[in-house]
């Protein structure tokens, strides 16, 4: 099979190669139910060397970079509780924090959770960390210029391996709001 995007070696539908996924990503994938077929998330084998975005897109093509996303993990305070969300936004651009997501989360105060907090409570490696398989009771933000391409690269879970699925699919997430001008521009 061939990847949607990318020129990748190694392209399998991501429910035939759960045993590549962490636990909570694979458990996600196998339950999955909404409008798009789970058989539409793509796994590819990617170097685990070059995981973060610019090292990726260099290694792997820079039309890449238009047509990936990054999932960041942010810890929303106010009145003494915090509240942990995700955000999932353009790879070339980067989540307003400051603005959009802490005025959505009602908070007074949002910066990017710890990343042993993040890592501990997704059950997933840093710099793989994706939308699907995130712990159900997190608001899962997503810029409505992710659901608006045709395909998105996201992380897997591992920085071994990225998923590839319909951007559409992302608001189809339990738990996601889709949310216009979430992303900054670089």
């Amino acid at each position: 099979m061939s990847a949607p995007i990318g020129s990748f070696a190694d392209a399998r539908p991501a429910p035939d190669c759960l045993a590549e996924l962490v636990a909570p990503v694979a458990e996600a994938v196998r339950g999955w139910r909404g409008g798009v077929p789970a058989r539409e998330i793509v796994y590819v084998d990617t170097d685990p060397a070059v995981a973060d975005t610019a090292a990726f897109v260099e290694r792997y093509g820079q039309e890449l970079l238009g047509q990936s996303a990054n999932c960041v993990v942010v810890a929303a305070k106010r009145g003494g509780e915090t509240t942990l969300a995700a955000c999932l936004v353009p790879s070339a651009g980067r989540a307003d924090v400051n603005g959009a997501v802490r005025r959505r989360l009602g908070a007074r105060k949002v910066s990017f959770a710890p990343m042993a907090t993040a890592v501990e409570l997704t059950g997933m490696e840093y710099g793989g960390i994706t939308p699907l398989g995130l712990p159900a009771d997190w608001p899962l933000l997503v810029d409505a210029a992710v659901g608006d391409m045709p395909y998105v690269l996201v992380g897997s879970g591992r920085r071994r391996g990225k998923l590839i699925a319909p951007g559409k699919l992302f608001a189809q997430i339990p738990g996601a709001e889709v949310i216009e001008g979430l992303t900054l521009a670089p």
